[in-house]
């Protein structure tokens, strides 16, 4: 099974490489990148992505009503994203823009902000939808304990960073790569490839559940549609379950810019489906190896340390 994903790929990415894209015999330029087309005769999209931004997913409550900042805001915010802030602004950082904070400034390239107050366009609070069931507690932060690996959630582990992926505080590239019949979306961080069928089968039996679900593509136009569900209950994106629907669409807006819209739909956890959007700058250069793996000595060390905090409880306890 290993063999066959990695043969899929491999076709894929050399042949991406063998085809270049041309309009009427010649190289694609801005001019003509709406005309642009594989030799085959699909929309190009190929390229190096990145999700990067410094606009939150959500609307904070701070900005109700406003579907946009001020060219003030939008200045402070890319410069508080681009600043290699000191310890002590760290936290008002992390306050200010409703963002988290990855290890320390060098390593922070969460890219900048398009102006909007939230990537979620629908609806147009900017907020979830959330049921009132499943609304999370302001500030709560599910409880992890250092059992064992199984403990600790999917990233740590270096199995999945998820579906979808929209910002994050580093690794943000993904290089979308097309081949007749399929395309393939490799992700950065956590070195994943999601291999598209775009040949119009249905979906994998119901009772087979993935990490990142099963997903299925076509053309609207000029927009590739990712259609992903068969989720396995053992992910989950913003709370949602194993009902979970995801529909991307990637349109290029010009040369160097992909339009990405994304849809999610779970009838358990929210009381309608909600929308995000971003445009992707491409990315100058290559995408390198994201070597995490399971058993790595993060994780090693990890349970380490709580078998020492466990011992020095101990000793505690018994003077």
């Amino acid at each position: 099974m290993r063999n066959g994903f990695l043969t899929i790929v491999s076709i894929a990415v050399g042949t991406a490489l063998l085809l270049p894209v041309h309009v009427n015999g010649q190289p694609a330029t801005a001019n003509t990148v709406s005309e642009s087309r594989t030799l085959w005769g699909d929309p190009d999209l190929q390229g190096i992505w990145n999700h990067g931004t410094a606009t939150p997913l959500e609307r904070p409550d701070a900005q109700s009503g406003r579907e946009f900042l001020t060219e003030e805001e939008i200045a402070e915010v890319n410069l508080n994203a681009t600043t290699f802030a000191s310890s002590e602004r760290r936290g008002d950082l992390s306050k200010d823009l409703d963002v988290g904070l990855a290890y320390n400034q060098f390593w922070w390239d969460r890219g900048l902000s398009d102006g909007r107050t939230a990537l979620i366009v629908d609806p147009p609070s900017g907020k979830i939808p959330y049921m009132s069931t499943t609304q999370p507690t302001p500030g709560f932060r599910q409880p992890r304990t250092s059992d064992g690996p199984e403990d600790r959630n999917l990233w740590e582990r270096c199995i999945t960073r998820g579906v979808p992926r929209l910002g994050g505080a580093y690794n943000n590239n993904f290089r979308l790569i097309q081949a007749p019949g399929y395309v393939v979306i490799l992700h950065e961080m956590v070195h994943e490839s999601r291999i598209v069928p775009m040949d119009g089968r249905p979906h994998v039996n119901a009772d087979i559940r993935q990490w990142n679900g099963d997903s299925r593509g076509r053309w609207e136009g000029e927009t590739l549609v990712v259609e992903t569900t068969n989720f396995s209950d053992k992910t989950s994106f913003r709370g949602s379950s194993s009902g979970l629907k995801v529909i991307e669409r990637f349109r290029r807006a010009d040369a160097n810019t992909l339009q990405y819209q994304v849809t999610l739909e779970d009838s358990t956890t929210w009381t309608q489906p909600w929308t995000a959007a971003l445009a992707m700058p491409m990315t100058e250069g290559d995408m390198f190896e994201y070597a995490c793996h399971e058993g790595n000595y993060g994780m090693t060390n990890l349970l380490a340390g709580a078998r020492v905090q466990e011992l020095e409880a101990s000793a505690v306890g018994s003077r």
